[in-house]
């Protein structure tokens, strides 16, 4: 009987960890190893298109992290009722649902943000981010698993057009969240330049958005470049050690 007990707990941490492990990999790969704006290159019509400033491009990411993170748990959880010939339009009425409720949302609670954000709600409906996560990972794990993996897509998602929207309206305008007070009442845009700052147009008309995007992936690969030559000599140094 006491080995019987002592045995089981010994069997659980190993599971725990394992399950811990899965999903930091998780996290991990949403937000740098296949983040959805720098490396899958998916969803670029809104990543470029609403990022003009820091609080447009942000408002939309987060509205997609919870149609993401919804739709992967409710696809998730009925995943074995779904005829797979006509799994495609099924997942798309989930998705849709999901994207009216936060389409109605914001259109009560932030109705200035979402007549700037305008048609780009209902297109997350066709965001190939959002479909893709559904029928690659969703329709194949469990909820949990699944709604933490449409989350973390989306939170890459979050990064990569915080630092578009930020770094466009930063060198177009001078300012940083621009437009703030349609998400907080009485907030106010900072400042960062000085207030003689010309501006550069380029940044905030759809040109800047393609060439601000291709430096975040350049700086991406030059990151990941590096940290690969870093692994390669620890483990030349590991595999030749120096003699004493």
């Amino acid at each position: 009987m006491s080995h019987s007990h002592s045995s089981a707990p010994s069997a659980a941490a190993p599971a725990a960890a394992g399950a811990l492990v899965s999903y930091l990999g998780i996290a991990r790969d949403g937000i740098w190893k296949q983040n959805p704006g720098l490396v899958q290159l998916l969803g670029l019509c809104p990543l470029l298109a609403v990022s003009t400033t820091f609080v447009n491009g942000v408002s939309l990411a987060i509205a997609t992290i919870f149609v993401m993170a919804m739709a992967s748990a409710v696809v998730a959880s009925v995943r074995r009722f779904i005829p797979h010939e006509i799994r495609i339009p099924i997942f798309i009425l989930i998705i849709a649902a999901l994207v009216t409720v936060v389409d109605l949302a914001m259109n009560a609670w932030l109705h200035d943000l979402y007549l700037v954000l305008g048609i780009f709600i209902p297109l997350i409906v066709v965001n190939c981010i959002v479909l893709a996560r559904v029928e690659v990972f969703a329709s194949k794990n469990t909820p949990l698993a699944a709604a933490w993996d449409g989350a973390m897509m989306g939170v890459g998602m979050v990064v990569t057009i915080a630092a578009l929207g930020g770094l466009r309206e930063l060198i177009g305008t001078g300012m940083l969240f621009s437009g703030i007070e349609m998400v907080i009442p009485g907030a106010r845009p900072l400042q960062i330049l000085p207030e003689d700052y010309p501006g550069f147009l380029v940044a905030i008309l759809p040109p800047g958005a393609f060439l601000v995007l291709g430096f975040l992936i350049a700086g991406r690969n030059w990151l990941d470049a590096r940290a690969k030559q870093r692994e390669e000599r620890e483990a030349q140094r590991a595999r030749h050690p120096l003699p004493q």
